[in-house]
């Protein structure tokens, strides 16, 4: 059994400021009403992602993948946004986490580190490096994946979005580099 057929990608991960959870089929309006903002995909290279069929290729998808995760606020359940665990554009030994979105409000805030803690957190623990695959032209994800501690490595894909085919950059995360980073300390306030 290889580290990456081991690994949960659908686990149930909880912190005092935000819930990850297994994505199903009946999240679906939820996660449309909070990804219907053209807001969030400005600047996105799927920027028509908030209209609804575009977003329902994303979803279907997402479910698809055996690893999509709904956010959600722990003191209303209100779904926020959503990522995914992804096996299919990686090396052994890695997970990639990816096609996050968050509602606008909680931008600016740290509801995405502790996301991003939150599951790169449980992916370290099973398995090497976690990629993180973006659009090349997607400043505002690259430069947050760089806060967090990730650096550029010499990958690139092309990959077919609603828009057309997008250039993509890789960015990796390993054990050390988490551990020294800003999103140790959040993964350490998770609760079990």
């Amino acid at each position: 059994m290889t580290a990456n057929s081991a690994f949960d990608r659908q686990p149930t991960l909880a912190h005092p400021a935000l819930t990850l959870r297994p994505a199903t089929a009946e999240d679906w309006p939820a996660t449309f009403a909070a990804a219907n903002d053209p807001g969030i995909w400005e600047g996105h290279p799927a920027s028509n992602r908030w209209q609804e069929p575009v977003f329902r290729a994303f979803f279907e998808d997402g479910l698809a993948s055996g690893g999509m995760l709904v956010a959600q606020e722990p003191a209303t359940g209100v779904i926020i946004g959503s990522s995914r665990f992804d096996f299919t554009r990686v090396e052994p030994g890695e997970v990639e986490v990816g096609w996050t979105f968050l509602v606008r409000r909680h931008w600016g805030s740290t509801t995405n580190h502790v996301m991003k803690a939150l599951m790169v957190g449980h992916a370290l623990q099973t398995l090497d490096t976690v990629i993180f695959m973006i659009g090349e032209t997607n400043i505002r994800s690259r430069t947050a994946v760089q806060r967090i501690g990730a650096t550029l490595i010499d990958r690139i894909a092309t990959v077919a979005l609603s828009t057309g085919p997008v250039t993509h950059v890789h960015y990796a995360l390993d054990r050390a580099a988490f551990a020294a980073g800003p999103l140790a300390p959040l993964w350490a306030q998770r609760i079990s």
